[in-house]
């Protein structure tokens, strides 16, 4: 055991592999090897030594590189939203909101920005307020993927215009990516990844370069994908896929 390790060994805590397997990160036995190889740090130290013991109250814990979420209190969900439903918790109308799908969930959950009534796809819920205030924080420019069936016949040259970037009501704004999935003369398929939040970001793109929205899904929010989740299902997000996300908003 280095010196480094040795000082933040606690006769008392609890072994660093046990914390690593209730926290999600993989099980006991693949969280020994991860310890083996180097891949783990806490405190900032690198750990190489199986049978530390930490304190998971004060460890701040990462493996390669992500931070490891230890506060078992706190949940975050990707929701698959269908369309036709408000993105909130609770509607003075009367209308399908959020909270509608997470019924059994007993924490208190905020989501994470907005899709407009429309859309559908990944939109997260989390009861971390810290998580949940630098993910939607403009400065940490969390990519968006976006596919859509618009209006007309898209042509290749407008990927450029759109990641050269185009002036709307408020303000320019530009795409990090365009592709164009499909193009018939009646409509085309693309594909955007975008770090703007700004409302209806999408539909105003494509209506001001003459191609509406028909429909619209969110593919990707960061690092959580919506890979074969089906509309109105959750999951809950933990491991390395929390980590990667924590990594992004630096924390």
């Amino acid at each position: 055991m280095s010196r480094a390790e040795q000082a933040l060994y606690m006769k008392d805590g609890e072994k660093l592999q046990k914390v690593l397997a209730r926290a999600g990160v993989a099980s006991r036995r693949a969280s020994e090897e991860l310890i083996s190889q180097g891949r783990v740090t806490v405190n900032g130290v690198q750990i190489h030594e199986v049978g530390l013991r930490v304190d998971p109250n004060t460890a701040i814990i990462h493996v390669d590189g992500n931070r490891v979420q230890l506060d078992q209190s706190k949940v975050t969900l990707a929701l698959y939203k269908p369309p036709g439903v408000v993105s909130t918790m609770h509607d003075d109308q009367g209308r399908k909101t959020l909270a509608d799908f997470v019924e059994d969930r007993t924490e208190r959950l905020f989501h994470v920005g907005r899709l407009d009534v429309d859309t559908e796809g990944i939109i997260l819920l989390s009861n971390d307020g810290e998580l949940t205030h630098r993910l939607t924080h403009p400065s940490y420019e969390i990519p968006k993927k976006y596919i859509a069936r618009v209006e007309g016949t898209v042509t290749r040259g407008l990927g450029k215009v759109l990641e050269k970037g185009i002036t709307l009501d408020d303000g320019p704004i530009a795409v990090d990516k365009f592709v164009l999935r499909e193009a018939q003369r009646k409509n085309s398929i693309v594909e955007l990844t975008l770090h703007s939040g700004r409302n209806r970001i999408v539909r105003r793109i494509m209506e001001e370069v003459g191609h509406p929205v028909m429909e619209l899904v969110r593919l990707e929010f960061g690092n959580i994908t919506a890979g074969h989740m089906r509309p109105g299902q959750t999951r809950v997000i933990g491991g390395s896929e929390l980590g990667a996300l924590m990594r992004m908003v630096d924390m």
